[in-house]
């Protein structure tokens, strides 16, 4: 499966991170890393890529890396739809008090533009 991960450098997108590189390791899936640049948080894009390299460098899974510039969310879904990506992986979505997911926007957008399944993975 070609999967399309956006890392933005969130605490969720770096759990989303650690486990689709567990994923692709144990699946032989075929991952590309989006390197985001997401105002929501606080790593800068290096910084982001540096752990992502880390990250993989210590599962033993060779990869793409790539920085995305421009708006995360379309720049994501016009990636998967032109590349042919079967699936995006990103973070989001945190519970709110009442049991409800609470989205950001990146993760948002991706749920409702994306042509592919979208796997949206959440920290508790």
């Amino acid at each position: 499966m070609r999967v399309l991960l956006g890392v933005g450098g969130t605490p969720d997108s770096l759990t989303a991170l650690e486990r689709t590189v567990d994923r692709a390791v144990e699946a032989g899936d075929d991952l590309t890393v989006a390197v985001l640049d997401n105002a929501e948080s606080e790593p800068s894009p290096d910084s982001v890529r540096e752990r992502v390299e880390e990250t993989l460098a210590t599962a033993s899974l060779d990869t793409t890396v790539r920085r995305v510039d421009g708006d995360p969310g379309s720049r994501l879904v016009e990636i998967a739809e032109t590349e042919g990506f079967d699936r995006i992986v990103i973070g989001g979505g945190q519970t709110s008090p009442m049991g409800k997911i609470n989205l950001g926007q990146i993760a948002e957008f991706v749920l409702l533009n994306a042509p592919v399944s979208v796997t949206l993975v959440r920290t508790p």
